[in-house]
């Protein structure tokens, strides 16, 4: 796993929390000062409880635990907007309002000929992660959930890990793991394995269909860790979200109901562009240059609990011993993946001061 000191990040590499860039260079304030010490400039105050609360939220635990949190909810969101929706019409309003709500953030922290300038300057590797990352798994996942439960489908998702850790060791040298941290991958790997097999049979094209979206997803966010390190996560997000959006515009059009959509269906097509799209790529993205794609993609191992759990609580569904026990023993393999119980072993040993941020 490559990780980057925090003086090696892009300084577009910031989290949608406290002031906007442009207040911040409108009074002609460095943002990193502002955040530090002057509250004058529009930044943070100094309070110590502030400001434990924003260095947290610049760990990438803290990131992958909240992304975590909101993409847990798409799968049963998916699942409600999937009853009147086909899969191209729900990408469809997903993605268009993600999109909406991402280029209006990008033209007020970035401005509109840098973020354009950005664009052009990545236009290819843009195209094929929108593509890869974006637009087919979107439409794979919500084709498979028109014939699997939500849980299930957030439990094969977890095979994301495996197969980027698979595809590392033929393409991707930078981005290999190994000693305690693959052990972490197996043991994970196991959770899944026995969650899926808890799992009635009879579903297996929806089930293929999930498989290849986290193909899909390890592939993309493989591409995404080597070629766009240095773009700002915002601009990746506009950008997989605006050419996803185009490549499914004719057929979620075509595909659309006539008459009076849902209230549920309308709300749960704005929660996902909204806050499971927009929101949530720019905490996936940011988390990338930070820690890494591996690293990254450890966030399908916290999901399919997270999901299960909403699951139980809003539509329902069932949780039985076995799936507690698999997903012990996912958990378990994150701490040692992400390199939790080794960093805890040390800490003793080492200088506050050199832990990962």
């Amino acid at each position: 796993m490559v990780r980057l000191a925090p003086e090696q990040v892009p300084d577009a590499v910031r989290l949608p929390v406290g002031q906007t860039e442009g207040a911040v260079k409108g009074l002609g304030c460095d943002l990193r000062q502002v955040v530090q010490s002057n509250p004058a400039c529009g930044g943070i105050s100094r309070d110590p409880a502030a400001l434990r609360f924003t260095m947290q939220m610049r760990r990438p635990a803290v990131i992958l635990v909240l992304l975590a949190l909101i993409w847990g909810a798409s799968f049963m969101l998916i699942k409600i907007a999937d009853r009147e929706l086909t899969p191209a019409t729900l990408v469809l309003g997903r993605l268009g309002t993600a999109t909406l709500l991402l280029g209006a953030i990008a033209v007020v922290r970035l401005g509109f000929r840098a973020t354009v300038r950005e664009l052009r300057g990545a236009w290819l590797w843009l195209l094929v992660v929108g593509l890869v990352n974006t637009a087919i798994p979107f439409w794979l996942l919500s084709w498979g959930e028109t014939r699997i439960d939500s849980g299930l489908a957030s439990i094969i998702q977890g095979a994301v890990p495996i197969f980027n850790a698979l595809l590392a060791f033929a393409f991707f040298r930078e981005a290999r793991v190994g000693g305690l941290r693959l052990v972490g991958l197996a043991v994970g790997f196991v959770g899944v394995a026995l969650l899926v097999g808890a799992q009635p049979q009879g579903k297996l094209l929806g089930a293929l269909a999930v498989v290849a979206m986290a193909l899909c997803y390890a592939i993309g966010t493989l591409i995404a860790g080597r070629h766009l390190r240095t773009t700002p996560p915002l601009v990746v997000a506009l950008a997989s979200t605006g050419v996803s959006t185009l490549a499914v515009l004719p057929v979620g059009i075509v595909q659309a109901p006539a008459g009076m959509w849902h209230g549920k269906t309308v709300a749960s097509i704005l929660v996902l562009g909204f806050v499971g799209t927009a929101i949530a790529y720019l905490l996936f993205f940011a988390l990338i240059q930070r820690a890494g794609a591996n690293y990254a993609t450890l966030v399908t191992y916290l999901v399919p609990p997270i999901a299960l759990a909403y699951g139980a609580i809003f539509l329902g569904e069932t949780v039985g011993a076995t799936a507690l026990g698999a997903l012990a023993l996912i958990l378990a393999g994150v701490a040692l993946a992400t390199g939790s119980v080794r960093l805890a072993s040390l800490r003793g040993r080492r200088d506050p001061a050199s832990e990962p941020v």
